[in-house]
This record gives structure tokens, C-alpha cells and sequence, in this order.
């Protein structure tokens, strides 16, 4: 009973603030707080470094490593901006610092965690078909590029709002998205000719 009580607290009376006095209860001390405001992005975080990273264990390390960092630099953040825009931008950035640690010892996974064993038909197997490619077009992008595109067509973030995140000018971000979306057409073509068959 005691347990679901605390699991009722961290959830519940915690959960039912907002996220600026999370964090702001957070840098006073309360040792829920932070656990609660991660609890509650954790998903849209997760996403966000999935689809930043190569992999899912780069992903998971560059989550990780974000996450100490806001935990660190809590009392640093600025209400000009939404908790979650900021946690987004410490996840995305570190991915980013991830991608260029590795570039000189680049390495591929030798098993693909994206797999999805279809239950039935010819139709599953397409849409998993489809979505590897998809995925594989979109990680052959550069990192900037691939991160503007997902803010913006992937997870519906304005240019402005993908720009405050990414810390960069719009004109950039509508730039990165235009060259990303390019080469990621010039790609995906054949889906056109093959959904024509």
C-alpha cells in the first residue's frame, strides 16, 4: 500500500504540475521532481534520439548523457522557451556530440533492432520493407540536416520552434529541411514507380 501511495505522489500530485515548476521544484531540492518531468517526456524524448542516432545504443547512451546533463544544469534554464523544447535540445545536441565522437571510429551494428517479424501477409511485410528504407534514407543524411527534418516533418515543430531548439537561425533550419527533404525524395523515388505496379 505504501508503495502505490508514492507511486500516486511521484504520478499523481507531482504529475499534476506544470513543467516549469517541476523543474523549478527540482532545483530547490524535492528528489521526485526531475524523475516525474522525465517520466512524463520520456517517450517524445526517446523518439527524438532514436531518430537522431544510427543506432539504438547510440541513442540510448545520448539519452542518457542528456538527461544527466539537464539533471546538472537544471538551474540554468530560462523560461523563454518550454521545458520540453529544452530537454529536446540537450537530447538532440547530444546525439549530435555522439554522431562526431564516432565518426573517427565509425562502427555498424551487426544486428537490426528495427526488425518486426510480420504476423501475416504480404501487406506487413511491405509496410516493414517500406519502413527500413524509409529509416535508412533518413540516417544517410547529415546529422543537421536530419535533425531539422525530423523536428519539423517528423515531429511537427515550426521552423521557428525547430530553430530555438536546434539553436540556429530559421533560414537554416528551412535550408537543412529543403537539402534533407531533396535527397530524401531523390532516394524514396522507386516507392513512387512501385506503388504504380
Amino acid at each position: 500500500m505504501g508503495d502505490l501511495h508514492r507511486d500516486w505522489a511521484v504520478g499523481g500530485l507531482l504529475g499534476g504540475r506544470s513543467d516549469v515548476e517541476l523543474l523549478s521544484a527540482h532545483v530547490a531540492g524535492e528528489a521526485d521532481a526531475f524523475t516525474s518531468l522525465v517520466h512524463r517526456h520520456h517517450e517524445h524524448l526517446w523518439m527524438t534520439a532514436r531518430r537522431t542516432s544510427y543506432t539504438n545504443e547510440d541513442a540510448a547512451d545520448a539519452l542518457q548523457e542528456a538527461l544527466l546533463s539537464a539533471h546538472r544544469t537544471a538551474a540554468t534554464f530560462r523560461a523563454d522557451a518550454a521545458v520540453r523544447s529544452w530537454l529536446h535540445k540537450i537530447v538532440v545536441n547530444a546525439c549530435l556530440d555522439r554522431i562526431r565522437r564516432n565518426r573517427s571510429r565509425p562502427t555498424v551494428s551487426l544486428t537490426n533492432e528495427d526488425d518486426i517479424e510480420p504476423v501475416d501477409g504480404r501487406d506487413q511485410m511491405s509496410a516493414v520493407e517500406t519502413s527500413i528504407e524509409v529509416h535508412k534514407a533518413l540516417m544517410s543524411l547529415p546529422p543537421e540536416q536530419r535533425s531539422a527534418v525530423v523536428a519539423v516533418d517528423m515531429e511537427g515543430y515550426s521552423v521557428a520552434d525547430a530553430a530555438r531548439m536546434l539553436g540556429v537561425p530559421t533560414g537554416t533550419i528551412k535550408s537543412r529541411c529543403a537539402r534533407g527533404r531533396l535527397k530524401l525524395v531523390k532516394q524514396l523515388e522507386y516507392f513512387r514507380y512501385e506503388g504504380n505496379r
